[in-house]
């Protein structure tokens, strides 16, 4: 290995000053990286994206079964797959372009997959796409293409164990097509195909057998398939059209069966896929993605064919990455990082490292051979900690790696809430974060900014292919006795006393059971909690519950042993879930004691406890086993739960018998709709020749509010054309942004993001002025 990493070191040093003239080093002088671990780790991230049935192999001891009931709208089994993101929808069209760039990877660099020890997990990670995709396609012209509603359930944030929303299945057919879908998940399941035919020949022939139909499908009923799932529309729109799918789709075909007439239906197709402006020159100032396949299949119709054309436009499109072209280039930052896109720029640059790998794999040119193996380095470097700030943008690998990501599951809140609890709950190994959003190298670790720290299974697509290539070519071993199975942070059961009353011959208390769970997350649906009090005389006892939540209240008492007593409240078929404010916590309050002339003394109660808190002497029990407490002379369950006192989120005390069903947590403010005084808004844009996407940051002033309206002027005619995560409109040159459905609500000092793409006609200058519910902001 190191006479293989002195060559290249070497070769790099000869050609530097023609390679590198604006990046302060080149990729062979970067230190080593473990590529092995960086792959291991990045194929545990998509066992962190299962849904569905989760699979006996998965290492992630922190996910559990989830969304078992996808598809029983259309009365089919829509279950497994992948989540798309940090959200919990499954988005046909990017979960296949994955799926694709996966195997793709597996094609090239099988040997380095299996020397790693990493090639059953990366056959265990692709089967679960490839056996949703045949779920989702119960007949030739039939594809389901998403499952769940984008607004609803981006508007609510926990984890995906315990989702409340309904999830709703969308599909393309024959009388509403939808060829960019039918194609991608045709050309997923033939390069698939190729992986599993070595291991399992009769799997590969049924993914070819759907492969076949769906490409037929997708040439046959040529419709943007955003237009029939129009719900996509504002998540995943098909900006490019289904030209590059078509050409994409038969290539792969071509290459898993061998036919020709594939191979001549993706040169047909070459040509109507999309040109630069006003020219005739094919494509190549942006990169491959989950909406543009055109740049791979330069690649890949370069090397089946041999033609110039196709080799022609393939150099042209990483000419622009490396050294430019007609005097124009990709913007790089002083670090070295290509940015596309300000939305998950490492995304982009990762994609575009490991085409370039197979590209320059298949040169003969021996300059441009080193220039594009030298490129892709440099980006998967950059990722793993090459940068100006020394830190890995891969979370759990490397030095300061993210903490932070924008991933609901991970994070844990069993509030329905970015900001509970404070720190992220799991480390979501192996994702890469979108990284910084501009050519600047600057980067914040915030859980709020989806733009900089939103992971995605297709972010880890492109990555996971070129980390599996460079461990082929320079080591770095994976991790031995990983991962380790992570233990709960808090109590994830518990039930916690506050005494409302203290009479002569009664108590009264307020019992609050509490679902934190998140290892995994579960909901409670036969939950039982007992309250033991002494009974000091044979006076006749009385039992009530002034205000229940939910669960019957008790009205008698059941002997435990010589005279310790207990009462209990049984919640089965009531759901304590970690879903919401409300829905995570079940508030029971009871009234014990004594007739009239009775003794009652709750000094000796196993339950009583005199200051408000966890209280392990209220056991409870899930379907009959212990989980939380200690029953009189008993054990608390094993592991025994830490009886601190709870985050600053749990519900405050009160002495009060009125019932009250919740209590404002101190991270939350009365909100207010109006004004936004002290607000402060962050504003950056990414241009190119005539558009540019623009992305905005709220930080919200001392007032908390349930909507907000943000308003600014463009000084140079720009014109705003699609949003996301907002609803943006304009009006000469006045901008308005509104809040979505679900991110309305802003707490005292919280965060907002939205974004936008637009058109200039050569001058786009930031504006310069802000207002949110009519105050104005200050800039950042």
């Amino acid at each position: 290995m190191l006479k293989k990493i002195t060559g290249v070191l070497t070769a790099a040093a000869l050609t530097a000053g023609l390679l590198w003239v604006a990046i302060p080093s080149d990729a062979a002088a970067a230190p080593p990286y473990r590529y092995g671990e960086a792959l291991q780790k990045s194929l545990l991230f998509y066992e962190a994206q299962v849904a569905g049935k989760k699979p006996a192999w998965n290492r992630v001891s922190w996910r559990a079964d989830s969304a078992m009931a996808d598809g029983a709208d259309a009365g089919l089994d829509l279950t497994g797959g992948w989540y798309d993101a940090g959200d919990h929808v499954k988005f046909g069209l990017p979960m296949a372009f994955t799926t694709t760039m996966l195997a793709w990877g597996a094609v090239e660099n099988r040997d380095a997959y299996a020397s790693s020890g990493q090639l059953t997990h990366l056959l265990n990670n692709l089967r679960v796409p490839n056996d949703y995709f045949i779920k989702a396609h119960p007949s030739a012209d039939v594809l389901y293409g998403q499952v769940g509603k984008g607004d609803d359930d981006h508007k609510w944030w926990g984890p995906a164990e315990v989702m409340p929303m309904a999830r709703p299945a969308y599909k393309i057919d024959a009388t509403c097509g939808g060829s960019e879908l039918a194609a991608e998940t045709a050309a997923a399941m033939a390069a698939s195909s190729m992986v599993f035919r070595p291991t399992d020949a009769a799997y590969a022939d049924t993914l070819l057998t759907h492969a076949k139909q769906l490409y037929s499908f997708a040439d046959r009923v040529r419709k943007m398939y955003h237009e029939c799932i129009t719900d996509a529309t504002a998540f995943y729109k098909s900006w490019s059209g289904y030209a590059d799918e078509l050409v994409w789709g038969a290539i792969w075909l071509h290459r898993a069966t061998g036919d020709a007439s594939y191979l001549a239906k993706a040169e047909a197709g070459y040509d109507a896929q999309g040109n630069e402006n006003q020219t005739s020159t094919k494509m190549y100032k942006w990169t491959i993605s989950w909406d543009n396949k055109q740049y791979g299949n330069y690649v890949l119709l370069s090397q089946l064919t041999g033609k110039q054309k196709y080799l022609d436009d393939a150099n042209r499109w990483l000419d622009w990455f490396t050294v430019g072209v007609n005097g124009e280039k990709v913007r790089t930052s002083p670090g070295g990082m290509v940015v596309v896109d300000s939305w998950g720029a490492l995304r982009y640059a990762s994609n575009t490292a490991f085409v370039a790998l197979v590209h320059s794999d298949h040169l003969t040119d021996a300059t441009r051979k080193q220039r594009y193996h030298d490129f892709a380095v440099r980006q998967i470097n950059y990722a793993l900690g090459d940068n100006p700030r020394s830190s890995s943008y891969v979370i759990g690998y490397g030095d300061n790696s993210p903490k932070n990501p924008h991933h609901r599951t991970a994070h844990g809140s069993w509030w329905d809430s970015q900001q509970v609890p404070a720190e992220t709950r799991h480390v979501l190994y192996g994702a890469l974060v979108g990284g910084p959003s501009s050519p600047d190298d600057k980067y914040t670790d915030s859980r709020g900014d989806y733009v900089m720290n939103e992971v995605a299974t297709d972010y880890n697509a492109g990555f996971t292919s070129a980390v599996a290539r460079l461990y082929g070519e320079f080591g770095g071993a994976p991790l031995t006795g990983f991962p380790v199975a992570e233990k709960p942070d808090i109590p994830e059961l518990s039930a916690e006393t506050t005494i409302m009353q203290n009479e002569t011959r009664s108590t009264g208390v307020k019992v609050v059971v509490y679902n934190k769970s998140a290892f995994p997350a579960r909901a409670l649906t036969a939950g039982k909690f007992r309250y033991y009090f002494t009974r000091d005389d044979n006076s006749a006892l009385q039992v009530s519950s002034p205000y229940t939540q939910g669960c019957p209240g008790p009205t008698a008492a059941k002997q435990h042993s010589g005279d310790i007593w207990y009462v209990e409240v049984d919640c089965t078929g009531y759901t304590i879930a970690p879903a919401g404010q409300s829905a995570h916590r079940m508030e029971v309050q009871l009234k014990i004691g004594v007739a009239e002339g009775g003794t009652w003394n709750p000094a000796n109660d196993p339950s009583y406890q005199a200051a408000a808190g966890p209280n392990a002497g209220v056991p409870l029990y899930d379907a009959g086993k212990l989980v939380w407490g200690a029953e009189p002379g008993g054990t608390p369950p094993s592991p025994s739960p830490s009886t601190s006192v709870s985050p600053s989120v749990s519900v405050s005390p009160s002495v009060s018998v009125s019932p009250s069903v919740s209590v404002s947590p101190s991270v939350s403010v009365s909100p207010s709709t109006s004004p936004a005084a002290g607000c402060k808004v962050a504003y950056s844009a990414n241009s190119w020749s005539a558009g540019f996407t623009a992305t905005v940051t709220i930080t919200n002033g001392p007032a908390a509010l349930t909507n907000w309206s943000l308003a600014f002027a463009y000084p140079a005619g720009q014109k705003v054309t699609q949003g996301w995560s907002a609803v943006v409109t304009q009006s000469g040159t006045q901008v308005t942004a509104t809040n979505a459905a679900w991110n309305g609500g802003l707490p005292a000092g919280g965060t907002a993001s939205f974004g936008f793409n637009g058109t200039h006609t050569g001058s786009n200058p930031s504006p310069t002025s802000f207002t949110l519910n009519g105050s104005a902001c200050t800039t950042a």
